[in-house]
């Protein structure tokens, strides 16, 4: 069994002045996720308003899959025009850990 984790830190429009509005942005970004069948919330910078971080963790029996799944999260949330993705970490976690 691996599983593996993926941190996207975000940057959100100026327009997210506020925790409504940084929600408008990030709820989509989570629910888009999910259908990779991930589990995603938000994690970070919950109290900052133009700052977002999303975690995301995957389990499957290769680390391949793993690999494949999170680079696809990583797609998607580099590919939404309305926010920056300013870095991402990952881990890989084995069977040896």
């Amino acid at each position: 069994m691996y599983t593996g984790t993926a941190l996207f830190d975000l940057l959100l429009p100026g327009d997210s002045r506020s925790l409504k509005a940084k929600r408008s942005y990030v709820r989509p970004i989570v629910a888009a996720l999910r259908k990779f069948e991930v589990s995603a919330a938000e994690v970070g910078a919950l109290d900052l308003h133009g700052r977002a971080e999303i975690g995301v963790a995957v389990v499957a029996a290769e680390p391949a899959h793993v690999r494949e799944v999170l680079d696809s999260c990583e797609r998607l949330v580099a590919a939404r025009p309305e926010t920056e993705l300013l870095s991402v970490r990952r881990r890989l976690h084995g069977e040896d850990d």
